[in-house]
């Protein structure tokens, strides 16, 4: 099965040169599981020929927010709202997540109580407690119509959707490491935007294991689920 990777936002120079872009980590992530991989920066403006170039498509997080005025964006969400027409499996992460309930009618926004940044605890449903790293303060706050919330907690309520057996969605990052989750930290830190305490903790925490190759079984599992034939 083939993944298209559509990379939404790059790493950080420092962080990038040390352990790949954003689509190398999904790669990492999903190894060992019989898919082969193509990546496109659409952040870039370098998009498929059509949806139908993979079996599958996966989004990536991003610096920037869903809502915002950036060339990619509405040809992005012309992509999800395709691949969904013709029952081509998507997976959204972070800005994913939020991208795709965006175009399928939900809204994005900014939270008023801030940053949710390193090591977080979620309620999923058949799961129970899951830890994830997540970096972000934008959330999907209006569900579009289809989509079955699977996963959250009292920061983020909609922390993980899907909508049918076609799209699986979560807010924080499976393919955020420790050690990048680290550099991250390291490197923005920033008083006037991130709470020094809140950075702190979050530091300490990447000593502590997170639950990553749960959600990689997960959502290898969601991609090779039998489905009807597609129209890609």
């Amino acid at each position: 099965m083939k993944i298209g990777i559509l990379v939404c936002g790059h790493a950080i120079d420092e962080v990038a040169k040390t352990h790949g872009d954003y689509g190398d980590w999904f790669v990492t992530l999903l190894a060992g599981n019989g898919f082969t991989f193509e990546i496109y920066n659409v952040v870039d403006m370098e998009f498929p020929t059509g949806i139908g170039a993979a079996d599958g498509w996966l989004l990536t997080g991003s610096r920037h927010g869903a809502y915002e005025d950036h060339a990619f964006i509405p040809p992005l969400e012309d992509f999800v709202r395709e691949a969904y027409a013709a029952s081509v499996p998507m997976v959204g992460v972070c800005f994913g997540h939020q991208l795709i309930a965006q175009a399928l009618g939900g809204k994005v926004e900014k939270y008023k109580d801030g940053w949710a940044v390193g090591r977080q605890e979620y309620i999923f449903d058949d799961h129970g407690d899951v830890a994830l790293n997540a970096w972000h303060q934008d959330q999907v706050k209006e569900l579009p119509d289809g989509a079955r919330v699977i996963a959250g907690n009292d920061f983020c309520k909609y922390a993980g959707l899907v909508y049918g057996d076609l799209i699986y969605t979560v807010q924080p990052h499976p393919e955020f490491t420790n050690p990048v989750m680290a550099e991250y930290i390291k490197l923005r830190r920033d008083p006037d935007v991130y709470d020094e305490a809140m950075m702190d903790h979050a530091a300490e925490n990447t000593k502590r294991p997170n639950d990553d190759a749960l959600l990689a079984r997960e959502i290898a599992a969601f991609f090779r689920q039998p489905r009807e034939a597609q129209n890609g």
